[in-house]
């Protein structure tokens, strides 16, 4: 993936001035060998910081070496000012973790007390409000520490991609979909710049790449692509047009950013002046790491893009559609095992899900829009959606959201998408998710989250959770099992 950050993970050891420098340095040393063992990629800070001057030190030392993203490890108590000092004056995403004491045998000259010194950095963390990363149980060995930060690299990378993300969109969003639309206000606390722009705007661009060399080489790459699934071959180089304008498009207006994501227009308009549906081409950006949403959402492009950094993998935005009819439950007890006929759904889109996370994809055309723009005719203009059955495995769907007074919330939950024929057209799959149709209910409806989900092909919770925890968003929900009631939850 081209379209995320690339992580260069730092550990620097901090050391209160009563207690041995060196056995805070010796633990920090101890960390990064363990790290090597187990081939998490983190480079050692050599200062150590005891005083406001190790903070300008170490800072100078991160920048020499490139480190985007930082843990402060407590080898003994830590003097907490310059603890937190250092995570205030560091420019990217910063973890919390502290050693455990090494031996029974060695509690007096070796004793480092970190497990106290921490809850003196979290109480300063808080008084400079900061949001650093602090894993669950943030003391342990060396091995432990390692693992620890190897959980804080994935969240590093969404963190760092939404700080740099400029999302584009083309279209005004539409009013048959009001639900996709929000206060834009919260993507600008987080860092996000958003970029509007006209149908208009993007017609000239694609009108400006027919007959360009770019044009007919990405026509001949979906050809091999598609290969049995190339249902209208004479569709390619047009939509291949399509491709190349939202490509330069982005590379000429990431500006300050590094990173982009797209939420577009697609329907009515969009085919009767392009003479195609987008859907493929939005599969084809997803499969490189840039997410084009849908019906101009750009809180679904945020959260898709979100995904792809949490997973190094392409995203998809699907609907949560429609239930699993009962008869379809029971013709699947093999595939369904314990889920209850609630926990499952069936997630859907028109065709925008990538060739990768799909079983035998092909080019079709789109059946909703062919009602209603081409009734009775072939197809022609609703042609170039991506169709198949999403492929069984582990998933995480994924929202974050500004609600209407501007506060951001999101919900995240693991599941997987079963190995059963959803009997339909587009991209579609039978998903699965524990407690679903109770999170459905108190979380989906109660907070008034709009019918898209951000799907990572992977359980990605733990990663999304801890991210948006460090954006600032206090609001994370997930599927509660059965012994936890939500707030609006009736206990009887």
């Amino acid at each position: 993936m081209k379209n995320i950050p690339a992580v260069k993970l730092g550990i620097v050891a901090v050391s209160r001035d009563c207690f041995p420098k060196e056995l805070s340095l010796k633990r920090r040393r101890r960390v990064v060998a363990a790290c090597r063992q187990l081939r998490v990629p983190v480079t050692g800070v050599e200062t150590v910081v005891e005083n406001e001057q190790d903070v300008l030190k170490a800072l100078d030392e991160i920048r020499q070496k490139g480190i985007n993203a930082l843990a402060i490890y407590l080898g003994n108590f830590g003097p907490e000012g310059p603890t937190t000092l250092m995570a205030q004056k560091f420019a990217g995403p910063v973890m919390f973790a502290a050693a455990a004491e090494d031996s029974g045998k060695d509690l007096v000259q070796g004793r480092g007390d970190a497990y106290c010194g921490l809850l003196s950095a979290s109480y300063n963390a808080g008084l400079r409000r900061l949001r650093p990363y602090i894993p669950e149980y943030p003391i342990g060995d060396p091995e432990e520490i390692a693992a620890m930060l190897a959980d804080f690299l994935p969240v590093a990378r969404t963190v760092l991609g939404v700080r740099n993300l400029k999302i584009l969109s083309f279209g005004p969003r539409p009013f048959d979909f009001l639900t996709c639309h929000a206060p834009l206000q919260p993507l600008y606390d987080l860092g996000v710049e958003v970029m509007e722009n006209s149908e208009l705007d993007l017609l000239d661009l694609v009108l400006a790449e027919k007959g360009a060399p770019e044009t007919k080489r990405a026509a001949r790459k979906m050809a091999q692509e598609l290969g049995r699934g190339n249902n209208y071959p004479d569709l390619l180089e047009k939509i291949a047009q399509y491709e190349c304008a939202l490509d330069k498009f982005m590379q000429a207006n990431l500006g300050a950013c590094q990173y982009a994501a797209f939420a577009n227009k697609c329907w009515p308009a969009f085919e009767k002046y392009f003479g195609h549906v987008p859907c493929y081409i939005n599969s084809r950006l997803a499969a490189r790491g840039v997410p084009v949403a849908c019906e101009a959402d750009i809180y679904g492009a945020l959260s898709e893009y979100m995904s792809v950094c949490a997973t190094d993998l392409p995203p998809a935005l699907l609907d949560i559609n429609n239930s699993v009819p009962r008869d379809m439950y029971e013709e699947g007890k093999k595939q369904v095992g314990d889920y209850a006929l609630s926990d499952l759904w069936m997630g859907f889109h028109c065709g925008n899900a990538s060739a990768a996370c799909l079983v035998n994809p092909a080019m079709q055309y789109q059946l909703i829009m062919h009602r209603l723009q081409e009734p009775g005719r072939d197809p022609d203009v609703t042609r170039g959606t991506l169709e198949g059955q999403i492929k069984s495995g582990p998933i995480s769907i994924f929202r974050i959201q500004s609600t209407p007074e501007a506060h951001l919330q999101a919900y995240v939950a693991n599941g997987e998408v079963l190995n059963i024929n959803p009997r339909s057209f587009g991209s579609i799959g039978v998903f699965a998710v524990k407690e679903m149709g109770r999170f459905y209910r108190h979380v989906m409806i109660e907070k008034r989250f709009p019918h898209h989900t951000a799907v990572a092909f992977k359980h990605a919770g733990k990663i999304l959770f801890a991210a948006c925890r460090m954006l600032g968003v206090d609001d994370v929900c997930f599927n509660q099992s059965r012994k936890m009631l939500y707030p609006s939850e009736n206990p009887f």
